[in-house]
């Protein structure tokens, strides 16, 4: 749980620190994306989080709806792009993919504990854990549904 926290703290971080036009480009180089294991790496996680998302009660009722192969794809291009790798996220942006899904900041945040316990399991070290979490980061405030 303190782990949870700390992450969420720096990926809160990386939030405020993100520029208010950020857009998915790839860090200036390849380490983080060779961190992760690359592509194979990337799809070995996204299968792993993927059932993980489906069998959490938090996070299930999202994804258990949707098309989960497209998903994990779109999110292994996402993640590769981020981390500075090869791959073209050619999916819709975060806020219209998520606009009429009614994403609470506790869905957000069970969203990220899970892929922690995905990344914990796959023995991905803490500190590029978060150096993927302050990339994602800025994400939250175009996934949460604001009334």
């Amino acid at each position: 749980m303190k782990k949870t926290l700390i992450s969420l703290m720096l990926a809160s971080a990386g939030l405020l620190m993100a520029s208010a036009s950020f857009a998915q480009t790839a860090p200036g180089n390849d380490q983080l994306y060779k961190a992760f294991g690359e592509k194979a790496g990337l799809v070995t996680l996204m299968d792993d989080f993927m059932v993980r998302l489906l069998a959490d009660p938090r996070t299930g009722p999202h994804f258990k709806p949707s098309n989960q192969e497209r998903v994990k794809e779109q999110l292994v291009d996402q993640l590769c792009s981020l981390a500075g790798g090869p791959c073209v996220y050619k999916g819709a942006d975060m806020k219209s993919a998520h606009a009429n899904l009614d994403i609470k900041k506790s869905d957000f945040n069970a969203l990220v504990e899970v892929l922690q316990q995905s990344m914990d399991a796959k023995g991905i070290p803490f500190r590029t854990q978060n150096q993927m979490l302050a990339l994602l980061a800025p994400m939250h405030r175009d996934t949460i549904t604001v009334r």
